[in-house]
């Protein structure tokens, strides 16, 4: 079993680092005649909300890569390389750096990934890359409080290791932790995607209204956040048992996420139908 590790947060990132150092112990106590081996490819900077972007990789001639060591796992092999999470997933399971990976980790994020900033979340992205390119994956992220115990969300991480390996492949998780140490969390529960967004409004600058700019003036806009920032705002208006809220109250969450797939259902089976007719008529009319 190859564990790729990776992050959106950096090489560098704190959470990674005591996810590494963890999944080092993980694999060093493998049963006998089982084979564990981790590798970390993780951007060199902040790809925070890259969600899985790779970028422009049509005008680049390569991707440049530092070789780097992780604290507390010095023997693990370890780049930093000049890509976001996505393409590191990709990168990796292409064989830029050894055998293709088994499974992907990707965190810890420093700030939780709920509502819809999984739709975002460049930790989650390289998860759902690893997906579509058949593996299964484990997104890691904990509330951003100042002393958040990492090390101890890295032991709830892993401790889903096992169960995620016997799943079927493209198995999809997302842990969220609150900032608690082991002993006062109070457990585990399956979290709902809840509704809660990063960004609550967007507002133009009074004095320079959108409407009143000349072509080529410029303005700002602010932005009002929600509930679903790195530290967790308001979770006051959520089911007990959607994400945000299970943080909350103290429980780590966990959600099996679907990646992107064709629709297949009645009803976009309907319209697919009554779309082409749709296209066909026209092309027919415009030729004639």
């Amino acid at each position: 079993m190859r564990v790729l590790v990776t992050n959106d947060d950096g090489i560098h990132g704190p959470g990674l680092h005591a996810l590494v150092a963890e999944l080092g112990r993980w694999a060093d106590q493998a049963p006998a005649g089982e084979e564990r081996s981790i590798i970390v490819v993780a951007p060199d900077a902040n790809y925070s909300g890259a969600s899985s972007a790779v970028g422009d990789v049509f005008s680049r001639d390569g991707i440049g890569y530092t070789r780097t060591e992780i604290p507390g796992a010095e023997h693990i092999e370890a780049y930093g390389i000049d890509a976001a999470p996505a393409l590191c997933t990709i990168v990796a399971c292409r064989g830029a750096f050894g055998p293709p990976p088994d499974l992907v980790v990707s965190g810890i994020n420093l700030g939780v990934n709920v509502g819809r900033s999984v739709l975002h979340s460049g930790t989650i992205g390289a998860v759902l890359t690893g997906g579509q390119l058949g593996l299964s994956g484990l997104a890691v992220s904990m509330q951003a409080l100042k002393g958040a115990p990492l090390d101890d969300g890295a032991q709830v991480a892993v401790a889903v290791l096992d169960e995620l390996i016997a799943a079927p492949a493209r198995t999809m998780l997302n842990l969220n932790i609150p900032a608690l140490p082991l002993a006062e969390l109070k457990g585990v529960r399956r979290g709902r995607v809840s509704t809660a967004g990063i960004i609550k409004q967007s507002v133009a600058e009074e004095a320079h209204p959108p409407s009143s700019l000349a072509v080529g003036e410029t303005g700002s806009i602010k932005l009002n956040l929600g509930s679903a920032t790195p530290e967790l705002g308001d979770t006051s208006d959520e089911e007990p048992d959607d994400d945000g809220a299970l943080i909350t109250a103290g429980y780590a969450s966990l959600t099996v996420l679907r990646g992107i797939s064709e629709n297949t259902d009645q009803d976009a089976d309907d319209l697919i139908r009554r779309a082409l007719v749709a296209i066909e008529g026209h092309l027919e009319r415009t030729v004639s």
